[in-house]
């Protein structure tokens, strides 16, 4: 298996060409326990290891990177990840502990603890990256309501209605599990979501039969632009979960319709490929094809990180993102500076924005990540922070060996399926709540948080505003942000180098 994962803090030294592990002589004992001699030259030696017995060899002394990630608390599972310099992966996997043991006999590895940079003379010799990322945040840099709130029970959810069904505290329960997608209000009564849910089913049969009824015309173009993609998308959209897998499976159908229907019900937005994505997870949970539908509305409709096909909607997610960067991680951000145009596309993070984190995380994981953005608690932009915690955590080698564009694709890519979910969640809260703390913002990011309503700033009041000088046909701030006079001090300090954007607002990584 070759994947790809990040350099982490906690622990990095340099190694100077390590002894290979072609000098250990590995022989294996035949089927009376004897040694056998080597019959085979070494490339045909070790091509025979590797197929019959699994036996992976390497040199270390090649290589361009070597990772450990502890993924538990106890930090004994994990992955060991050893990363080339031709970017070929090897991806080890610790399910049931041992990563630790690994752990100290590689911090005992004088090649991997002690800095030998300074010995190396010879322009042949090399450094190799080793680090340890343990699965913890310091508790300077936790959300303060971290692990404060159990998952929401059955008995939990109840004790936020009233004798009528009614949800109160609704602004409190956007912390633990709300409406999320708006598909009841949180003012209805069981009644009220009864009769609302009937009325839906009712809308629901309606659009189905306008798409039915269409004219042998009509339904070409239809077929044309929306059921060729749909009915190639349904097929080989979450086929590994039990609720869609084998041949004629009903499900499947009902995210088809679903999808079809949508696209007649919206025409102005159609389908796009990664809907199905986005539907089959709600379709699995739901278990309605009319209550799924009416969810899935709501997502497109209140969920500003599903975003449309429309490249100005894009633009807008990364302008966010980028001034997030530039705000909360300064290193990384000057990288992506440095690579031009197009290292500020950021095209690492465009699926993560499309399809919701989906296929870079497990399925429970993506899912609580979902519902931490539908929450819509204290940002509606919670999916940029989640993007940043990912960066934070996982960007390390973009910056230490100055990747790319292609290679930064290729080294987030890598990494689908093999992130801390609850790690990055955690580090998202915390850049939230950061962020939050501010005393000012650039005008640039005004928008992150005026459309949450009350409750987004403690105190009710916003912070000030602070205005980046760049409003193209404006000759003053649109969002009534002022220009900061420097001090005689910083001036003085300005003929020594640029003022840092980190420096300028006191985040702290």
């Amino acid at each position: 298996m070759r994947s790809r994962a990040p350099r982490g803090s906690d622990v990095a030294a340099p190694v100077s060409r390590p002894p290979s592990s072609s000098d250990a002589g590995l022989r294996f004992p035949d089927s009376n326990g004897l040694l056998q001699t080597p019959r085979w030259d070494e490339p045909q030696r070790v091509c025979a290891l590797e197929q019959i017995c699994g036996v992976f060899r390497v040199d270390l002394g090649h290589m361009r990177s070597l990772r450990l990630f502890f993924s538990d608390e106890a930090c004994t599972s994990g992955q060991l990840v050893v990363a080339s310099r031709e970017s070929q992966y090897k991806v080890f996997h610790f399910h049931h502990g041992g990563l630790d043991k690994l752990s100290d006999v590689f911090q005992q590895w004088k090649y991997c603890t002690e800095m030998q940079l300074k010995d190396q003379v010879a322009p042949d010799k090399t450094c190799m990256q080793f680090s340890i990322r343990r699965p913890k945040l310091p508790s300077s840099e936790t959300h303060p309501e971290e692990s404060m709130y159990k998952r929401l029970g059955v008995s939990a959810w109840l004790n936020h209605l009233n004798e009528l069904g009614q949800v109160e505290e609704e602004y409190k329960l956007r912390k633990v599990w709300p409406f999320l997608l708006r598909y009841y209000s949180h003012e209805s009564t069981s009644e009220e979501r009864e009769a609302l849910r009937l009325q839906k089913r009712k809308e629901y049969s309606e659009i189905q039969q306008k798409r039915l009824s269409m004219t042998p015309e009509e339904h070409r173009a239809f077929w044309r632009n929306v059921q060729f993609t749909v009915d190639k998308d349904v097929v080989r959209t979450d086929r590994n979960n039990q609720f869609f897998r084998g041949e004629d499976n009903p499900n499947v159908e009902s995210m088809r319709r679903i999808l079809l229907n949508y696209a007649v019900y919206n025409p102005a937005v159609g389908y796009s490929q990664g809907m199905s994505d986005l539907v089959a997870p709600i379709l699995a949970e739901v278990l309605d094809e009319s209550d799924t539908f009416w969810c899935f509305v709501g997502l497109m409709q209140n969920t500003i990180f599903v975003s449309s096909p429309r490249d100005e909607d894009m633009e807008k997610q990364l302008l966010y993102l980028r001034e997030l960067l530039r705000l909360t991680h300064v290193r990384f951000y000057q990288h992506l500076v440095s690579l031009g145009e197009d290292g500020l596309q950021m095209l690492f993070c465009h699926r993560w924005l499309l399809l919701c984190f989906k296929r870079e995380f497990p399925e429970a994981e993506a899912l609580r990540i979902w519902e931490a953005c539908w929450a819509h608690y204290q940002t509606d932009y919670f999916h940029l922070f989640i993007c940043v915690a990912i960066v934070a955590i996982y960007g390390d080698d973009v910056i230490e060996q100055q990747l790319a564009t292609d290679q930064m694709l290729l080294h987030f890519g890598n990494l689908a399926m093999h992130m801390n979910g609850e790690l990055v969640l955690r580090k998202a809260r915390s850049l939230l709540y950061q962020f939050r703390l501010l005393p000012r913002i650039p005008c640039s990011l005004h928008d992150l948080c005026k459309l949450c309503g009350s409750g987004m700033w403690d105190s009710g009041s916003m912070p000030a505003v602070e205005c980046t000088g760049h409003h193209p046909g404006s000759e003053s701030c649109p969002y009534g942000g002022t220009v900061e006079m420097p001090s005689p001090k910083s001036l003085r300090e300005g003929k020594k180098g640029p003022k840092t954007p980190q420096d300028g607002f006191g985040f702290r990584r």
